[in-house]
């Protein structure tokens, strides 16, 4: 009786909610029967976590699923996640695919692999979300310096563009004595940085009658973590309770990333938001007027159908004007099913490009000016686990990256640092002071 333990590997694409998810699905395996091994390397089952907000993701998805068919042929393919969710059968015809599971169904996959044999045409089970589906809890361990913890999952906000209330149905959360206990365990394995993650954390509450705010402050009292950071959180929802906590406790760090995705309201009303950007500009001003030295980015969509140049140079020059540190540029993807695919008024591909690559400018003198302002200041830094041509790096706790020769005993530790000078590669140059 052949009783080799099969060799399992994970590759996820997306988000830091994702690479949570994978994280817990990969603890459900029984390591008496599975061994766990790099995605890099032969295994006899790959399963893929897949990402689907953009035309992009669902391109690269399909990339890594054949990647693996090619890299081991024989091996049992198993695809999960939004992709999967939304578009199973497209996945189950790729040849080789074995097994494709929804956004629920991926938690249970042990429980689907009773037999490894590869099969003539993908299996699929990916039932139909409903506003009785139940919290899927989630946080990543062993897997990098900092752990992702799962607060929160699905959306109550009909943006015409997007296609996460259909891939993860709608808001939903566990209580605060759940979440606790999963902190715990996180700092229990020596973890000192938590980032709370969700489709929309700011919504955390709606199925407990809580607030985000209210489990912030339960978060801090946990005993061996020392930072959380808030992933992304809505302006709207972006309370002052929250930033005051932020600016008042250093546990919960001084960096903030909030979505905007256009600087024209006229944009904002077609994409469905539920601000204008007058909203945004006031959270901008209320975190400089607490936390002056604050890490501030934002999500903006260039190229959205109906905006035109005028809408697009206000929402450049609302920008330009605002006291930001980094812009995550997202050029608009039309996602079938979203109200957005049928409407008029279509950006072509040249002006979006144009578009994207004048933002991107703008993002990289926003962060210049941001490093410059923190030169000479002291700030504490959670070092990383690798190394990298000789160099260890980090990240302060307003999100500046750093950089410092190796010595194995920074290796995952806060230490407080000088921040000296920029280097060439836009990472800032440190003096240790501890």
């Amino acid at each position: 009786m052949n009783t080799r333990k099969k060799k399992v590997a994970f590759h996820t694409l997306g988000c830091k909610l994702n690479f949570a998810e994978t994280s817990t699905i990969s603890r459900s395996f029984p390591e008496e029967q599975f061994e766990k091994v790099p995605a890099g390397r032969k295994a006899d089952v790959y399963i893929i976590n897949t990402c689907s907000v953009t035309d992009v993701a669902d391109r690269k998805c399909r990339q890594a699923i054949k990647k693996f068919i090619n890299q081991s042929p024989d091996a049992f393919i198993a695809v999960v996640g939004c992709y999967a969710q939304l578009k199973p059968q497209e996945i189950s015809a790729i040849p080789g695919v074995d097994l494709v599971l929804g956004i629920n169904e991926k938690f249970n996959i042990a429980g689907y692999l009773t037999s490894l044999e590869k099969k003539k045409n993908g299996e699929i089970h990916s039932c139909e979300l409903s506003s009785s589906d139940r919290f899927n809890t989630s946080f990543s361990i062993g897997d990098r310096t900092r752990s992702f913890l799962k607060v929160q999952d699905g959306c109550d906000y009909g943006c015409s563009y997007c296609t996460i209330p259909m891939a993860r149905g709608t808001s939903k959360n566990p209580d605060i004595n759940t979440l606790i206990k999963e902190a715990v365990s996180i700092a229990a394995g020596g973890v000192r940085e938590i980032v709370l993650t969700g489709v929309n954390i700011g919504d955390f509450g709606k199925s407990t009658g809580d607030t985000f705010y209210s489990l912030l402050k339960e978060l801090i009292k946990v005993n061996g973590i020392e930072r959380y950071r808030i992933s992304s959180i809505e302006p709207n929802l972006l309370t002052d309770e929250i930033i005051d906590l932020s600016a008042g406790n250093t546990k919960i760090l001084p960096h903030f990333h909030i979505p905007i995705q256009s600087g024209s309201n006229n944009v904002l009303r077609l994409m469905r938001r539920r601000y204008k950007r007058e909203v945004f500009a006031d959270r901008i001003k209320r975190i400089r007027e607490v936390l002056p030295l604050a890490g501030i980015g934002a999500d903006v969509i260039v190229g959205f159908p109906g905006e035109m140049a005028a809408d697009f140079q206000e929402t450049y020059n609302f920008l330009e004007n605002l006291p930001l540190s980094y812009l995550h540029v997202f050029t608009f993807s039309e996602r079938p099913g979203t109200i957005a695919a049928e409407m008029p008024g279509k950006v072509n591909h040249n002006e979006k490009e144009s578009r994207s690559k004048k933002l991107i400018a703008l993002s990289g003198s926003k962060h210049l000016e941001f490093l410059k302002l923190n030169s000479g200041h002291t700030a504490s830094v959670l070092f990383e686990r690798t190394k990298s041509s000789g160099m260890i790096t980090g990240y302060t706790g307003n999100y500046i990256r750093v950089e410092y020769l190796w010595q194995t005993s920074l290796s995952g530790q806060i230490r407080n640092v000088f921040l000296k000078d920029i280097s060439y590669d836009g990472r800032m140059n440190i003096e240790l002071l501890d």
